[in-house]
């Protein structure tokens, strides 16, 4: 099978030639940046080239986006030309070339400002029913994308599935006040309880998702570890999140112990990937439980494919006050 991956210089993208290089498919490997795993340097925005790179495609994995850490480094328009136009070029000239299947690699950065719920409020329950309200470029730009989508497989037909990807990059996180408060491993051991994800499970979504485009036809999935909490927790995560934890994978606390690790007081969302396993055949392998066990016997809390492709930054300059520079945290 021929296969397009946009954005192959980067952690998913990377991961996603990798896999397919290990599973003896043709790749077309597009980026910007020349990488042993990208196979024609150039831009999405540049239709030409497109068109060039699509021949005798099957199926495409459009990874590459600006994303959140080129908020403050890149133009509004920017964001428009590689996020919109470059995947309203991808979209026109994978109906061209009879592509079967067309997956787009959005972000829960979608949802924006539904993810914080007010004072007093409950945690978020956040599906796929939740309406986005962007609150950045970055979020308008990656909605739009969706609905581009969305758009091609009602009015072309070509299947279409949207993978909305919670956090997974390996860098430190963006926020000043965490970073100080814990180890960067202690914090995204927490995350995956409720907003991380590890790219060997993201790989596995967009394979899956992959299998199912042409039945299928268009959707939209939330991917990220499989939660332990349910409905019921919601009030008890945002004033005693600990004691929730605690409740529902005790096993932790030993772990956390040994290593010094806290746990969060409080959790103000919690993303639900159940249709994705439940529509996509999707079965996620990392979740806190799984790693709970995994951290007993090693100190390594990602998966191989993650150690193999390790940090690579979103900037060629290095920033004094955190991985990259934020507005406001």
């Amino acid at each position: 099978m021929k296969v397009l991956v946009t954005g192959s210089a980067g952690h998913l993208g990377e991961a996603l030639v990798r896999t397919f290089r290990e599973m003896n498919h043709e790749v077309v490997g597009i980026d910007i940046l020349p990488t042993p795993y990208t196979t024609h340097t150039g831009t999405i925005t540049d239709r030409t080239f497109v068109q060039q790179c699509m021949q005798g495609v099957q199926q495409v994995f459009h990874t590459a986006t600006l994303h959140k850490p080129h908020v403050v480094t890149h133009s509004p328009q920017q964001f428009i030309d590689t996020n919109i136009t470059g995947t309203l070029n991808l979209l026109q000239e994978a109906v061209a070339a009879g592509v079967e299947a067309f997956i787009f690699t959005s972000t829960t950065s979608v949802f924006g400002d539904a993810l914080v719920p007010p004072v007093g409020a409950p945690a978020a329950w956040i599906t796929e029913e939740v309406m986005p309200v962007p609150k950045n470029i970055y979020g308008v730009t990656k909605a739009a994308a969706e609905n581009l989508c969305q758009l091609y497989f009602r009015n072309a037909g070509l299947p279409c599935l949207v993978l909305r990807t919670s956090r997974f990059f390996p860098e430190e996180d963006d926020n000043r006040k965490m970073r100080s408060i814990y180890p960067d491993t202690n914090l995204k051991a927490n995350e995956f309880l409720y907003r991380r994800v590890e790219i060997e499970d993201v790989v596995s979504a967009h394979l899956a998702a992959a299998g199912r485009a042409r039945t299928i036809g268009f959707g939209s999935y939330i991917i990220s570890a499989t939660t332990p909490f349910v409905q019921s927790d919601l009030w008890d995560l945002r004033v005693q999140a600990n004691d929730v934890v605690k409740r529902l994978v005790p096993e932790y606390i030993p772990v956390y112990e040994q290593r010094g690790w806290k746990m969060f007081p409080a959790i103000d969302r919690v993303y639900v990937n159940e249709k994705a396993r439940k529509e996509l055949g999707w079965q996620p392998k990392y979740d806190f439980r799984y790693l709970m066990q995994h951290l007993q016997t090693s100190n390594e809390l990602r998966s191989s494919l993650a150690v193999q492709i390790g940090a690579k930054g979103y900037h060629t300059e290095k920033f004094i006050d955190g991985p990259f520079p934020v507005t406001e945290q």
